[in-house]
């Protein structure tokens, strides 16, 4: 089995939901007070079983620092490549960061 092409190691949005909230250092209590939802519904969408309403997800995105199209989609455009403009520059939701508190 190839695990390049294996499904079960593709990301969702709500991985991205999740990886956004646990890079920007927001709980789920926090994001739900900030978007005006209940725990129980964010909660619904960082383990997959809803999705957030657009305008939930452009907050969402404000409030973590990501764009919004990498969290429905995992892809930036504006981010940039290393081959490219910006060089090695990294971005939060590409890379695999460690909390600060390892630092």
């Amino acid at each position: 089995m190839e695990l390049a092409s294996d499904p079960r190691l593709e990301f969702d949005q709500a991985d991205h939901l999740r990886r956004a909230m646990r890079v920007a250092g927001v709980s789920v209590q926090e994001m739900a007070d900030h978007l005006e939802v209940s725990r129980n519904t964010v909660g619904n969408w960082i383990n997959g079983h809803a999705t957030p309403r657009p305008r939930d997800l452009r907050d969402f995105a404000l409030r973590t620092g990501v764009p919004m199209e990498w969290l429905r989609t995992g892809v930036n455009e504006e981010a940039p490549r290393p081959d490219g403009p910006g060089g090695e520059e990294s971005r939060p939701w590409e890379s695999n960061p460690r909390p600060s508190h390892y630092e």
